[in-house]
């Protein structure tokens, strides 16, 4: 129960209630954070707008939630509107390379594994889609020169347009998306060398016109090769995630992909575990048909963050299939959680590294709801 309305409420005196909600992540309070961006009261309502540092920040539904709580203590039978936006910082570290081919991306994520078959794909594409579904601007560009996938897990081959110098890229589920595989004929054998991959591969960075994205989601091929070490000296990346099944075989390649970017300076954000395990639909046990906890513990052995554990389900292979991401075909689905929880806790941690370093914000306010 709210008690009696306080007749002598005003947008001052609700902007210091918000300075008893603190931001777990940025562990500031709201104002202090810079997140209060306008307080609105009438006879009927109040009218609070925040911006957080991505729409896909992890604390969101929590903030709201204490929002509510705390100003609600004062705010007698007025209704509580909260409007939320967003501002992504830049948040790429100074590498080595002396160049940056997508000026316009703010964030720029690698998604690798050290071997073919863990699902990288998947994970980056439900990513990708997750993160525009939650109000980003996202860019997918499939970096998989010899065995692009994005064009049959999203559902189309659409030639790309060209607009003077530029390539403009396949607008799908709301994402901006470039890949060989809208080029070349699917039926015909990739049979090209280093030069000539490394070719595309920078005419897909600096000759598309991506526009202003809060990322760019790379899905590199596996291994260590030439495609990652072209990235590595021409963009500057913000944080690379790497894709792994449990079992040995896959892990000790994820040990070799961490060095790689090591190497190279690339930050790694961590590692995901894919097909970590099985519910059976009839007994609701838990399979672990690759292994239990194989990513959890080379995570920790590689001193790495375990960004989730996304269980084997026959509906995102269905729903790759249909050309439609899992977390837009089914929202609720285990895996679909796993996929939504992975794009705001990287999300988040890009956020994080942007404010430490005290970048400018460069995207302009954005309404998210």
């Amino acid at each position: 129960m709210f008690g009696k309305k306080d007749t002598n409420l005003t947008p001052e005196t609700v902007t210091k209630l918000l300075e008893k909600v603190i931001d777990p992540e940025l562990e500031k309070d709201l104002v202090s954070a810079g997140m209060v961006k306008d307080v609105q009261i009438d006879s009927g309502r109040i009218r609070i707008g925040l911006e957080l540092p991505t729409p896909a920040w992890e604390p969101k539904a929590l903030l709201e939630q204490e929002v509510r709580r705390v100003v609600g203590k004062e705010a007698g039978d007025r209704k509580i509107e909260l409007a939320f936006g967003s501002n992504v910082r830049v948040s790429r570290p100074g590498q080595s390379a002396g160049q940056n081919l997508v000026p316009g991306a703010r964030n720029l994520i690698l998604f690798a594994s050290g071997k073919g078959g863990v699902g990288k794909s998947t994970v980056a594409t439900n990513v990708a889609a997750a993160l525009a579904n939650l109000g980003a601007n996202v860019g997918l560009l499939d970096a998989d020169i010899y065995g692009p996938s994005i064009p049959t897990m999203l559902g189309t081959h659409e030639k790309p347009e060209v607009s003077g110098q530029k390539l403009i890229p396949v607008n799908r589920y709301g994402m901006k998306l470039m890949s060989i595989g809208f080029i070349v004929d699917p039926k015909e054998a990739m049979t090209w060398r280093g030069p000539m991959l490394n070719g595309a591969l920078i005419q897909f960075m600096r000759d598309v016109e991506w526009g202003d994205l809060d990322y760019l989601v790379l899905d590199l091929p596996p291994g260590t090769g030439d495609v990652q070490l072209t990235i590595a000296q021409n963009v500057k990346v913000s944080g690379a995630v790497l894709v792994s099944t449990p079992q040995d075989v896959a892990l000790a390649d994820v040990t070799r992909g961490k060095a790689m970017f090591d190497k190279v300076d690339i930050p790694i954000l961590g590692v995901v575990e894919n097909m970590a395990h099985f519910v059976c639909t009839s007994c609701s046990a838990k399979h672990h048909i690759f292994g239990k906890g194989g990513a959890t513990r080379l995570a920790k052995e590689l001193q790495l963050p375990l960004l989730a554990e996304v269980p084997l389900e026959v509906s995102t292979r269905e729903s790759a299939d249909a050309g439609r991401p899992e977390v837009l075909a089914n929202p609720n689905s285990g895996a679909s959680q796993a996929f939504f929880g992975l794009a705001k806790k990287v999300a988040t941690m890009l956020a994080k590294k942007a404010a430490a370093g005290g970048i400018k914000a460069s995207g302009g306010l954005k309404i998210i709801q």
